[in-house]
């Protein structure tokens, strides 16, 4: 089989334990053909992606955001995202997800298109913002949603962080009554990352490369490592999972490689490309 494009995920796949690029990563995607898609498909912004395009060489190339819930791409060597596809959370889910989390010790971020908004840049607001290099809008989150709730609109993600008992609670509560409109799954034990229902990273990648390449999806490798990842790994001809994955996903993979902090993606490209 030949492939003709890469999708690949960021954190714990493509990212070394310094949360950054290796050079051997930058090397062995910079040596590729620059017509070849490489396409990076995260739950993160796109101003927390556009930095790693820019050391890879690709920023002419689209990106798949927030799961799958805001794919945008670029012409013409413009650096102005246009977008290709947009579903976002109601603001009345994003609403009680926001009163779930008063009086308990979870943060709540709203990401909406390239912008995050938090409460108070407390702890894990610097947290993230370190691993992603943007720095969020500090803001009522009243304020947000209500402006939402008027224009009818929403969040392309809402990440909660806080204490694992309490990530749990939300957990149980979004999916025992909110199972059709969003799916929430655990990044960490103290992380919960919640997305649209109706999105995934397959879907995304699959709209993508019928809109902007005359590529099928039997023809993309794709490289992941957490459960977000699964469908993608299964809707690609060469669905590779790095050494550090979650036993599921290894589970679907074609193939296994080396870990992320290895150059596991680097590896397996050098093998196939």
């Amino acid at each position: 089989m030949k492939f003709r494009a890469i999708c690949t995920d960021i954190d714990g796949t493509l990212l070394n334990s310094d949360r950054q690029l290796s050079q051997r990563t930058i090397h062995t995607i910079k040596s590729l053909d620059q017509d070849v898609p490489i396409i990076l498909a995260s739950s993160r912004m796109p101003a927390a992606m556009r930095h790693l395009q820019q050391e890879l060489n690709i920023l002419h190339h689209p990106l798949i955001c927030f799961n799958g819930g805001y794919v945008i791409y670029f012409e013409n060597g413009k650096t102005e995202a246009l977008p290709l596809d947009s579903v976002q959370i109601p603001a009345t889910v994003c609403q009680t997800i926001h009163d779930f989390a008063q009086g308990t010790d979870m943060h709540v971020s709203l990401y909406a298109q390239d912008n995050w908004y938090v409460p108070a840049f407390d702890y894990w607001a610097e947290r993230e913002a370190r691993n992603t290099k943007v720095r969020p809008e500090q803001t009522e989150l009243e304020r947000v949603l209500q402006g939402w709730l008027q224009a009818e609109t929403g969040a392309h993600k809402v990440m909660c962080m806080g204490p694992a008992n309490e990530i749990d609670a939300l957990e149980h509560e979004l999916t025992s009554n909110f199972a059709d409109q969003v799916h929430a799954y655990r990044s960490k034990d103290t992380y919960l990352e919640i997305a649209p229902r109706a999105i995934s990273k397959a879907t995304a990648l699959n709209l993508l490369l019928k809109e902007r390449y005359d590529i099928g999806m039997h023809e993309v490798m794709a490289f992941g490592d957490n459960y977000n990842d699964i469908d993608m790994l299964q809707a690609v001809g060469m669905g590779i999972a790095v050494g550090n994955a979650r036993e599921e996903v290894k589970a679907v993979a074609h193939e296994v490689t080396l870990r992320s902090v290895e150059d596991g993606v680097a590896a397996a490209i050098e093998k196939y490309w």
